[in-house]
């Protein structure tokens, strides 16, 4: 079921600057942003039509070369500053119920003294958890707040799951020497996709924070700009994170590249040593059993029994030699 209209507003926010927000419709939106420390957030779905008529194609007044910024395909995060606001795209992992771990969706941020507009894509529960602290009375008090406080509700998501994931490399490395190689694999594979996906779009997103929270503006307080910062390099420790499960999960397939390798050799050198007993075995009782005159012992009632004899020392002779050599 949809959670937007037909012009795709999802929900909107006014605030008054003062820890306080409540909901607004489309009557307040289009009277336009408030004045003074107040300001609105208006959040939008990407809509498959974004070319018809709407709300933010045709009377939102932003640029349209940041409108095609806030409706782009899948793009990378990243920050650009202009000098009546700053447009930021960030990405966050979902937690929501039949998400996957690497699924990374985008949310993108058009950002006013007086008003912000975000365009989202898919649902994001960061954004959810957002809205739910706003309706109990926890409200930013400024849009630099908004977007420090989001942006750490985002990170908060990747740890949950990066953590999962180095933990996953913990356990591959401790059963790469005894588990089946052949169950294995397959979750060293998984681990590695999904360390090299989230990475890709993870290391981005340091350099568009730092990059906003370079942004001057009085609504940008000192104390946003360093929870920006920390939420930077948070990202940072996290893309330093996956460099190394990423790193640990190639180790571990070298090492069960190597411990394949191994089992082969070791099962090559078992077929060798079988050979080097049975051959000689196998060309005396073939050259006894030819059936020609003058073969020695054909009438000796004994003859059997003397060449098994003999086959059975000379296999035990080279069972001998082959451990003393350190072949078996």
């Amino acid at each position: 079921m949809v959670d937007y209209d037909s012009e795709g507003l999802i929900s909107a926010w006014s605030f008054d600057g003062a820890g306080t927000g409540r909901r607004i419709g489309w009557d307040e939106i289009r009277r336009g942003a408030p004045s003074g420390r107040g300001f609105d957030w208006i959040n939008l779905q990407q809509l498959d039509h974004r070319y018809g008529k709407n709300w933010l194609n045709d009377e939102s007044r932003i640029d349209p070369s940041i409108i095609e910024s806030l409706t782009a395909a899948e793009t990378r995060p990243r920050c650009a500053l202009f000098d009546n606001g700053a447009f930021l795209n960030l990405r966050g992992i979902n937690l929501m119920p039949y998400s996957l771990p690497d699924e990374m969706h985008s949310i993108r941020f058009w950002v006013e003294p007086n008003r912000i507009v975000s365009v989202r894509k898919r649902t994001l529960s960061a954004v959810g958890d957002f809205e739910d602290a706003i309706q109990r009375g926890r409200a930013p008090r400024s849009p630099g707040e908004f977007v420090a406080d989001l942006s750490m509700r985002l990170v908060d998501r990747m740890d949950t799951v990066i953590t999962a994931l180095a933990e996953q490399a913990d356990e591959l490395e401790e059963l790469v020497l005894s588990a089946t190689l052949s169950n294995l694999s397959v979750k060293v594979s998984e681990v590695r996709r999904v360390a090299i996906i989230l990475r890709r779009y993870i290391a981005p997103q340091r350099e568009a924070l730092n990059h906003f929270s370079l942004e001057d503006a009085e609504w940008l307080s000192p104390r946003d700009r360093n929870r920006l910062r920390e939420a930077a390099d948070r990202v940072t420790r996290f893309a330093e994170e996956l460099d190394s499960v990423r790193d640990r999960a190639a180790v571990i397939y070298d090492q069960m590249v190597e411990r394949r390798a191994e089992q082969m050799n070791h099962s090559m050198l078992i077929l060798a040593a079988v050979t080097v007993v049975f051959a000689p075995m196998t060309l005396i009782t073939g050259l006894m059993g030819m059936n020609v005159e003058g073969i020695p012992g054909a009438q000796d009632p004994n003859g059997f029994w003397a060449v098994t004899l003999i086959a059975g020392l000379l296999g035990a002779g080279l069972v001998a030699l082959l451990r003393m050599i350190r072949w078996l």
